[in-house]
């Protein structure tokens, strides 16, 4: 867990400016800065960098947020991940209130890293010194700009070529990154020999891994480094960094099952292609890629392994997909993989193929029905039973229908007998009276819309004055407290978006932020209507409370102090000056 005054210390410190201009160009446009969105394609630039405000905002797709936000979506990094990236442009460590697994593996993994980088150059270096090495790849319909962009390298025969890279080649820290090998008997060899290289890349464009692939005949046909505190195999994808703007202009991610595949649909025009790293598609490798496009195809081979993998990613997707997500699975005739396949017939072929891909349920409802013979009561009772488990996993609710009305049809129940049988929450319920807090508060939201332009006037407002029971007033209190005692440092829609992450409220303020992005601040208006609102509510306050005594008076009387109040009020009515109509 991060501090939250470490926070708020790295947006005060970092221009939101700097930060967007090294991943893209950004051109001056008055008092802001535009450029093409990096989240949609577009040629008329939408995409709007605000200095004053320290956050971005697309007018065409609607994407805003913070620099930590930008780095998030950008670069695919989680949270922690992003705020330790850009805490490192500074020179600022990031403090840890719970030092935890995640933190421990980082602090193991630094050092390796350069180590990584060293043996990737030298492959490089080898790789333009060896004739074997760049036939094959020009063989398999490479060239030096593609081999140049994937950083692909040469490990040579010897068993200690890296001891010209590394003199202290005994140093535990090549083991303990995967690139050299201690046997039994303490003696000490490079893991990959022979092979040409492919390095993996996490969304820092830090190497973390190899793939080597034999020349010729050879096994293990494929060999990967292992796991190490650099390299988590079930989290990474190949050629992610590499592909992440094709995929962003597809906005489709196609997982295929090779490093060579990537390449080679790379070569042919086809850019959003990643790979899995010699393991099984997991639901991190999903979630990952959800994250970067809104379609994900996984491209297997026809055969009985590919049917096999695909049936695992399938399982993989179940607690990850979404109802605005879409999941298919493409399979290839058996002879061909994606690299043969797109260089017999080409990248439009390839293309047609994967818009024809499987979708989900279709390829769900396959596997589910296969080997079952649903002529009989059995095969009827096998299928539901088969289905129990996964529909139990899904957490798309409209996506889970949709398969409970095909289960339904394919076994003769009903839908209600199908989610009584598997378990499953009825669909069709009764919608929920509405709760108070489900009507908007205009007034609470037109001060939340002020003081996210000018934290320092939160300190001027009670939030007794408001009425209760909205979330509009629920976020004003919470932006109150965080002022007032000081978790939100600064002025700046990024500080107060960031403030919020993960909160109840994070999705009001932020929709509240997307409003007024577009408008200039004008520290004299902000005021007046500010020091308006707040008169009326108290001219409302002391009319309610004046209503509420005389009603009294009416029923059962006043006491003493009651009349008092009363009289003190009244007078206060009659000097107030009558405050704007809103």
């Amino acid at each position: 867990m991060i501090p939250e005054s470490f926070i708020q210390e790295l947006l005060a410190r970092i221009d939101i400016v700097d930060v967007i201009e090294r991943y893209l160009p950004l051109k001056k446009a008055g008092a802001n800065y535009v450029a093409c969105c990096p989240f949609h394609s577009e040629k008329t630039p939408s995409f709007s960098v605000s200095p004053s405000k320290q956050f971005y905002h697309c007018f065409g797709c609607g994407a805003h947020g913070s620099a930590i936000g930008f780095v998030m979506e950008y670069s695919g990094l989680g949270f922690i991940e992003a705020v330790e990236d850009l805490a490192g442009q500074i020179g600022l460590q990031v403090p840890q209130q719970r030092p935890d697994e995640r933190r421990q593996k980082a602090i193991e993994a630094a050092p390796l890293t350069e180590f990584m980088a060293c043996a990737a150059k030298y492959y490089k270096e080898q790789l333009k010194t060896s004739p074997k090495a760049i036939d094959y790849l020009k063989g398999r319909g490479l060239t030096g700009e593609i081999a140049a962009r994937f950083g692909l390298g040469y490990a040579p025969e010897g068993w200690q070529s890296l001891a010209a890279v590394f003199p202290d080649y005994p140093n535990k820290a090549l083991v303990d990154c995967g690139l050299v090998i201690e046997g039994d008997s303490g003696k000490r060899y490079d893991r990959f020999r022979d092979r040409i290289m492919f390095p993996i890349l996490d969304a820092r464009g830090n190497v973390i891994g190899f793939g080597g692939r034999v020349i010729g005949q050879g096994e293990p046909k494929y060999l990967n480094s292992p796991e190490t505190p650099l390299f988590e195999k079930g989290r990474e994808l190949y050629g992610l960094l590499q592909a992440r703007v094709a995929i962003r202009d597809e906005d489709c991610v196609i997982v295929v099952e090779g490093y060579m595949d990537v390449v080679a649909l790379a070569q042919h025009g086809v850019g959003n292609a990643v790979a899995t790293l010699g393991t099984a598609t997991t639901p991190t490798h999903v979630h990952k890629l959800l994250r970067q496009a809104d379609r994900v195809i996984f491209c297997f081979d026809g055969d009985n392994a590919g049917r096999k993998a695909a049936a695992r990613a399938l399982e993989a997707s179940l607690e990850q997909v979404a109802d605005d997500k879409t999941v298919a699975f493409l399979f290839l005739p058996p002879e061909d993989d994606p690299d043969s396949y797109v260089r017999a017939h080409g990248a439009d072929a390839f293309r047609k193929l994967a818009r024809q891909a499987m979708p989900l349920t279709d390829f769900l409802m396959q596997e589910l029905k296969a080997g079952k013979d649903l002529a009989t009561a059995e095969g009827r009772s096998q299928l539901v039973h088969a289905a129990k488990p996964l529909l139990g996993r899904l957490q798309a609710p409209l996506l889970r229908l949709q398969l409970v009305k095909l289960l339904a049809q394919a076994s003769g129940f009903s839908q209600a007998e199908i989610e009584s049988l598997c378990g499953l929450p009825a669909v069709v319920r009764k919608a929920p009276a509405r709760s108070p807090r489900g009507a908007p508060s205009p007034i609470a939201r037109k001060l939340l819309r002020l003081i996210v332009q000018q934290p320092g006037l939160a300190a001027r407002l009670s939030s007794d004055l408001v009425p209760d029971g909205h979330a509009e007033t629920e976020a004003l209190d919470a932006l109150i407290t965080a002022v007032t005692e000081g978790g939100l440092a600064g002025e700046g829609f990024g500080m107060v978006l960031e403030h919020f992450r993960g909160t109840t409220h994070e999705g009001l303020i932020s929709e509240i932020l997307g409003e007024l992005v577009e408008q200039e601040f004008d520290e004299e208006s902000i005021e007046a209507v500010f020091a308006d609102t707040v008169e009326r509510l108290r001219q409302a306050d002391i009319r309610s409370e004046i209503d509420a005594l005389n009603a009294k008076n009416k029923s059962v009387g006043l006491a003493p102090e009651e009349v008092r109040r009363l009289q003190q009020l009244l007078t206060q009515k009659q000097a107030v000056k009558p405050a704007t109509p809103a």
